[in-house]
C-alpha cells in the first residue's frame, strides 16, 4: 500500500531529459477561512469578502495556488469566478465534499496536471482513507499534484497541506510523512506549502530538512518576515504559514497583506513565492 501511495503522487514514468531554459513560476499559499454556518466572523464572514478573494488570485494571477479550510460552497463559488483555473482536491471528512478541502487550483494556461498522478492524502497512520492521526483535533490532509510547465515543459510537485492546530504529536509526525512523501519525489523539484501552525523555529520542520526542504523565506533576500495569521487585527499575529522547496531557486518571498477591497480577505494572508528552475 505504502508502495502505491507513492506511485500515485510521484511518476516514475516520466523523464526530465526535455527541460529547456529557466522560467519564473508563481505559487500562493491561502488558508482561505471556512465559510461559517453561525457567522461567527460577523463582517469578516465569506459573504463580505469573497469577491475580494477572487479579486487577490485574478490580480496576482499565480501557477497555482493552495487553499486551506476551504468549504465545497466556497470552491463552487471560485469554480465560476475564476473560469481559468482548474481544481483538485478532496473533502476531508469524507473524501468527497465533506468538510474542508486543502484544494489546488492551477491555471490552465500556464500548466498542466498529471491527473493520475495526483491524489489527496490523510495525515494519519492510514493516510489512504478519511481518517484522524495520533493526537490532531481534526482530520487533516495533503493535496499532491505532478505539474507540467507549458512553457518550458518542466515538471515540479506540488504539496498543500494544514497540520493540526490542537496536536503536538500530529504536527510531528504529520511533517515526518510529508517529508517521507517529498523525499520519493523521484528527482522532481519539490513546492511545499501551507498553514503549518508552527513558527519556523519549531522542530517538526528537522523532518523537512532531513530530505533537502528548505523554508523559502530564508532563500531570498527578497522576502517578507510579516505575520501570516493576523486574527482580523483583533489578535497577536503569528508566521504559521509557509513554504518549503526542494531542488528550485527561490526568486522572491511575499506576504500579500495589500488592499484587494476589504480590510481582511482571510484571518490569515496569502503568502506567495516566485521561484526559478
Amino acid at each position: 500500500m505504502k508502495q502505491l501511495i507513492k506511485t500515485i503522487l510521484f511518476a516514475t514514468l516520466i523523464v526530465c531529459s526535455g527541460m529547456v531554459s529557466a522560467q519564473e513560476l508563481k505559487i500562493i499559499s491561502f488558508n482561505i477561512r471556512y465559510n461559517s454556518w453561525n457567522n461567527i466572523d460577523g463582517e469578516n464572514g465569506w459573504p463580505y469578502r469573497k469577491a475580494s478573494v477572487a479579486k487577490m488570485i485574478l490580480e496576482e494571477r499565480p501557477a497555482a495556488i493552495g487553499l486551506q479550510e476551504a468549504l465545497i460552497d466556497q470552491l463552487l463559488y471560485l469554480d465560476s469566478a475564476l473560469p481559468s483555473y482548474r481544481r483538485i482536491g478532496l473533502g476531508r471528512d469524507d473524501g468527497k465534499e465533506g468538510g474542508e478541502f486543502m484544494a489546488i487550483y492551477y491555471d490552465t494556461s500556464q500548466l498542466s496536471a498529471r491527473l493520475d498522478l495526483c491524489g489527496t492524502l490523510w495525515l494519519s497512520e492510514t493516510p489512504w482513507k478519511p481518517s484522524k492521526g495520533w493526537d490532531a483535533a481534526c482530520y487533516r490532509t495533503v493535496t499532491s499534484v505532478l505539474f507540467i510547465d507549458k512553457k518550458t515543459q518542466n515538471w515540479f510537485t506540488y504539496l498543500n497541506t494544514h497540520l493540526d492546530h490542537m496536536g503536538s504529536v500530529a504536527r510531528a509526525e504529520s511533517a515526518k510523512y510529508l517529508a517521507e512523501l517529498t523525499d520519493d519525489s523521484e528527482g522532481f523539484p519539490v513546492i511545499l506549502g501551507g498553514d503549518m501552525n508552527s513558527t519556523i523555529d519549531d522542530t517538526i520542520f528537522n523532518a523537512f530538512y532531513k530530505v533537502g526542504l528548505k523554508p523559502a523565506r530564508e532563500m531570498t533576500d527578497n522576502t517578507s518576515n510579516a505575520i501570516t495569521y493576523n486574527g482580523y487585527g483583533k489578535e497577536v499575529g503569528k508566521v504559521i504559514d509557509h513554504f518549503f522547496v526542494k531542488d528550485l531557486k527561490v526568486v522572491s518571498f511575499r506576504t500579500l497583506d495589500g488592499d484587494y477591497g476589504v480590510p481582511y480577505i482571510s484571518d490569515h494572508y496569502p503568502i506567495e513565492i516566485v521561484v526559478e528552475y
